[in-house]
């Protein structure tokens, strides 16, 4: 990780790490390093709904137009709307502010090339360095050179008319319950799955600046499960902040999450040729029953570190058309360059039309082995020294041995928030969660 950007771009407590300042920077480091000869730099920039959007937004805003480059504003849009919206508009980057599933007091600033990538970590090292160490110096044009602010009308038209194309099935006759987490998904996801058939009811799809992610959406579906048994329907879906992320619930209430609809997309990929390699990439997290139910079926698994950008170089590196995280992270290579969960939502609402099946027994391919992640709260300079305390280490040592062939032992920092996850894999749930437990208080008291 760099000394600004995480695994998933600029990310911390708005107004006090992610200030006006910094965004101001970003936007002008940004157009810095994309600026072409006889070129003014389009920027289309989108946010979620948390308060600080607006203020980090207008600070963005002015840091590219002091610089000569073109705003375009979607305004409140998905994060994966950004990322195929910035190909079809042609602009030379798109920048989303957003914090994902993170709570309302965080925001994060994350770029996409024009071509809907993340940026690349040379330029992200040099939009640092430029930040950080005034290693380049800042030209203010005057007059006609100074840069202008676009207002794009249709962004949301458009990235809906682009998810419709990427399913050949309606939906009529499925009763869904959509937990759209207070953020982005609101204003789009009820009314698209609507209009292709599928019978609606829309929780927690009333943003106010606040409430998003609160209780509600992909890290909280305990009332979406709720929901879906009370009301009798077919699916329940939660979307994340920033809508790049799914985490399904079948018709009994049971979650399905990443791993699961992973494998439920690779076979059904599989069986109409249209899995590249006969591979589904994965991470380090993704639990064990994801790799045997994939190679029992003949297909290829693939491992790459934790976060959809290594998903994305392993795909993008190898050829493979899918991949993504237990986290509900699934990445559509054929269709858009990240993970984008209303798309996700549309692929799998047609396997299931499709094979005419509930999502439970579509479910049933993969069985889950008992695993346990617990969160370590750490500072953010001490979330990367678990691996040099000797206490931790023996410890991590003594279960790695207690779960050596019948389960295993992850621990790594988190990307984004100021975490050590611990994530054990075993027999016994019960053994695993105080082992687990245990061992993150373990961290938490030598690195606190």
């Amino acid at each position: 990780m760099g000394r600004l950007f995480g695994t998933d771009g600029v990310r911390g407590l708005a107004n006090h790490m992610l200030t006006c300042d910094l965004a101001y920077k970003i936007g002008q480091a940004t157009v810095k390093v994309l600026k072409m000869a006889k070129h003014k730099p389009r920027i289309l920039i989108g946010r979620d709904t948390r308060l600080s959007g607006g203020m980090l937004e207008a600070a963005l805003i002015a840091g590219v137009c002091s610089v000569g480059g073109e705003a375009m504003i979607a305004g409140v849009i998905p994060t994966p709307a950004v990322a195929y919206l910035a190909r079809h508009y042609k602009t030379d980057a798109g920048i989303v502010i957003s914090a994902s599933h993170n709570s309302m007091e965080y925001n994060g600033i994350k770029i996409f090339n024009s071509q809907g990538y993340k940026l690349s970590d040379e330029l992200e090292e040099r939009i640092e360095s430029i930040i950080l160490d005034n290693s380049e110096e800042m030209i203010y044009p005057t007059g006609v050179d100074v840069g202008r602010v676009v207002r794009v009308k249709n962004a949301v038209r458009h990235y809906v008319e682009f998810l419709k194309s990427t399913r050949d099935v309606r939906f009529d006759g499925i009763k869904l319950v959509v937990d759209c987490a207070n953020g982005s998904a609101s204003r789009i996801a009820p009314d698209l799955f609507s209009q292709l058939g599928a019978e609606v009811y829309a929780i927690y799809d009333e943003p106010d600046g606040i409430n998003i992610n609160r209780l509600c959406g992909s890290t909280y579906p305990e009332k979406l499960q709720e929901y879906v048994v009370e009301m009798g329907a077919d699916v329940g879906l939660a979307f994340d902040g920033d809508a790049d992320r799914l985490i399904a619930v079948d018709e009994r209430g049971k979650i399905v999450d990443g791993d699961q609809m992973l494998v439920i997309f690779g076979l059904d990929m599989k069986k109409r040729g249209l899995l590249k390699k006969d591979t589904v990439v994965g991470t380090v997290m993704s639990n064990l029953g994801f790799d045997k139910a994939l190679q029992e079926a003949g297909c290829n698994v693939v491992k790459t570190s934790v976060g959809d950008r290594y998903v994305l170089e392993k795909m993008l590196e190898e050829g493979y058309n899918i991949g993504g995280e237990q986290s509900g992270h699934i990445i559509f290579l054929d269709y858009n360059t990240t993970g984008d969960g209303i798309l996700t939502a549309l692929q799998l609402l047609s396997v299931l039309k499709r094979e005419n099946k509930k999502l439970s027994e579509l479910a049933k391919v993969m069985e889950k082995f008992p695993q346990v992640l617990v969160n370590a709260k750490v500072s953010e300079e001490n979330k990367l020294s678990y691996s040099q305390h000797p206490d931790i280490q023996e410890e991590i040592k003594r279960l790695e041995e207690r779960f050596a062939g019948e389960g295993r032992v992850l621990i790594r920092p988190s990307g984004t928030e100021p975490l050590v996850r611990v994530m054990i894999e075993g027999k016994d749930q019960c053994e695993i969660e105080e082992y687990a437990v245990g061992l993150a208080k373990l961290i938490e008291e030598r690195l606190s």
